[in-house]
């Protein structure tokens, strides 16, 4: 299956490390990352969900709900997860989906063939309270993800969620942002009333106006 932008994301039941749980019912009204690592006990996706659980709080503060799977059975989870706590230093206390049959890994097109047939790739979702996808990442196997990326776009997302605005490159929390092009020019001040600078016609900074 083959999901994009602003599909809605497909719901599941499936067992995990904390329990069999539906993913709908998991969510709420939180926003949600989904991502899934080739196989437990391997050393880049120790550090990685290591790496996640330090990140615990920083997830809370946005209200946003972590789910990591493997096509590896429970059991080896359960062990795993006492690894990636002894040696990242952390206590992993997100679910694992034990993903034996690929039922969640093929509903969310985590395997690639040409990567590997029988394992899943670094694949990532962050998905919104309404359901929808918001964001897919794909990383090779050989190359552990940036958590403090993921949580800088997810900043992004939620703040574009709500006002009318757009995030320059590398912005920050807290940076300015830009004013979108359906906003006119004229009409900025009573917008944003933080203040405004115009460096062309269609790129116009304003404060971040949730701060």
């Amino acid at each position: 299956m083959s999901l994009r932008l602003g599909d809605i994301a497909p719901d599941f039941t499936a067992q995990t490390s904390k329990g069999e749980i539906n993913f709908y019912e998991y969510l709420g009204d939180s926003w949600a990352v989904l991502f899934s690592h080739p196989a437990d006990y391997t050393p880049v996706c120790t550090t990685e969900l290591g790496k996640t659980a330090s990140l615990n709080a920083e997830f809370e503060k946005r209200n946003v709900k972590v789910l990591a799977l493997s096509v590896d059975p429970l059991d080896k989870h359960h062990g795993w997860i006492q690894d990636i706590n002894e040696t990242q230093g952390v206590e992993v206390n997100f679910p694992i989906i034990a993903d034996e049959d690929k039922k969640v890994s093929e509903l969310y097109g985590m395997i690639h063939p040409n990567a590997s047939e029988t394992h899943t790739v670094r694949s990532l979702f962050v998905i919104g309270p309404d359901k929808k996808i918001k964001l897919i990442i794909s990383y090779p196997a050989s190359t552990g993800r940036n958590f403090v990326e993921i949580l800088r776009v997810i900043d992004s997302l939620q703040l574009t969620a709500n006002y009318s605005v757009a995030t320059p490159a590398d912005w920050k929390e807290g940076e300015d942002v830009v004013v979108t092009p359906a906003i006119k020019t004229e009409d900025i001040p009573a917008r944003f009333p933080k203040g405004h600078r115009i460096v062309k016609p269609y790129l116009r900074f304003t404060p971040q106006p949730n701060k």
